[in-house]
């Protein structure tokens, strides 16, 4: 992240959320960073997976839990206020771990929910953890989903568009941020492909991807932010992680949803699957 330049105009409030896992570090890190140079309040939580019959039947694995959450939420805390950063932890007991972040988020007005890629079940699984997938579905504001090793320095943006309101948001979003931080943006469109054919000029998708990028290219240039315009054959969330690692991108910015327009109960499939792949930092702005 740039020490000196908060990349996003409003940050009040921040909320990084934590399962204690390796796969939640980089998230925190992130996070603290974020808050630093945003002077941003930072809330940290952490929600204890349980069920009622199981609170029953062997109270003292919750508690013993709970307390180990706690010691980790205080680590947290300490490392913050390290940094100069206010951070206040909570902790949730609950059968739906993202139900209280989202909570959290809306009571909070927080401006960005912080997470981590997968959960401390540690499966790699081929898109990511269930918690991600709900927390970024339901939530009222941007997430930004870091996986292990991540860092977010903003150098090299990439903004995946579609020609939806949801990804417009998102190019406005990652428009702003490379002004903010002096960053090069890459905006990319994918003409939708099960094989890397070539498709003629005239192809409805090829159009259509090409007119995409030659929009969001001349708002980002109007904004005096250096900007490269992509367009590729394929799969789209194969293209979009493909071209991020060639160029480097150290951010990739997506909508929530795409242009079919479907509010589903997670969120749009070519974003989720972007996120389960990608190896940096994912922004999913919400429309």
């Amino acid at each position: 992240m740039n020490k000196l330049v908060c990349p996003v105009a409003k940050m009040e409030k921040l909320l990084v959320a934590t399962d204690g896992s390796i796969f939640s570090e980089s998230a925190i890190r992130e996070a603290i960073n974020l808050a630093r140079t945003c002077s941003s309040k930072l809330i940290a939580i952490s929600v204890v997976k349980t069920s009622p019959e199981f609170e029953d039947l062997v109270p003292q694995v919750s508690e013993k839990a709970e307390k180990e959450m706690r010691e980790h939420l205080e680590s947290v805390k300490s490392r913050a206020s390290k940094e100069g950063v206010d951070c206040e932890i909570v902790i949730h007991r609950g059968e739906e771990p993202f139900q209280n972040i989202v909570n959290d988020a809306a009571k909070n007005q927080v401006d960005m929910i912080i997470i981590g890629t997968h959960g401390r079940t540690g499966l790699k699984r081929l898109l990511m953890g269930s918690v991600t997938a709900r927390v970024i579905g339901h939530a009222p504001c941007n997430v930004l989903v870091v996986p292990l090793h991540a860092k977010v320095e903003c150098r090299h943006i990439l903004v995946a568009t579609d020609g939806s309101r949801y990804s417009d948001a998102a190019a406005s979003e990652a428009i702003g941020i490379a002004k903010r931080c002096g960053g090069s943006l890459i905006v990319i469109s994918v003409a939708l492909s099960d094989k890397e054919i070539i498709l003629p000029e005239d192809d409805e998708e090829m159009i259509l991807a090409k007119d995409n990028v030659k929009k969001i290219v001349g708002l980002a240039e109007k904004e005096g932010v250096k900007t490269e315009g992509l367009t590729a054959i394929g799969k789209p969330y194969e293209a979009i992680v493909e071209t991020a690692k060639r160029k480097h991108a150290d951010l990739i910015v997506v909508g929530s949803h795409g242009r079919t327009g479907l509010d589903r109960l997670l969120m749009g499939s070519v974003t989720e699957r972007v996120i389960g792949h990608s190896e940096v930092a994912v922004l999913v702005v919400k429309a």
